[in-house]
């Protein structure tokens, strides 16, 4: 059984390795363009859970076109930046 320590050739071929996963890591960190216009969309559940209100207020909300929505391939999503525009005009 051999005993590894800092300068074992094992240890330094995976602290190796794991300095250039970090590199590939960063690289396409740097050049990656975010989704959406760096949006982040909400579901209903996210969204309740954010405000402490219930399904039932959202949706009484959303019809009297207090909450803006976007309704996608059936499913209703809500913008983040939306959500905080809202709050910070005390509409909600």
């Amino acid at each position: 059984m051999d005993v590894l320590d800092s300068k074992s050739a094992t240890v330094l071929s995976f602290f190796s390795g794991m300095d250039e996963m970090l590199n590939l890591i960063g690289r396409a960190m740097k050049n990656r363009t975010p989704h959406l216009n760096g949006e982040t969309f909400l579901t209903g559940k996210e969204v309740c859970r954010m405000l402490n209100v219930s399904a039932r207020t959202l949706q009484k909300w959303r019809n009297n076109r207090i909450m803006p929505f976007i309704r996608l391939k059936g499913k209703i999503l809500y913008r983040h930046s939306d959500i905080i525009g809202c709050m910070e005009n005390r509409v909600v």
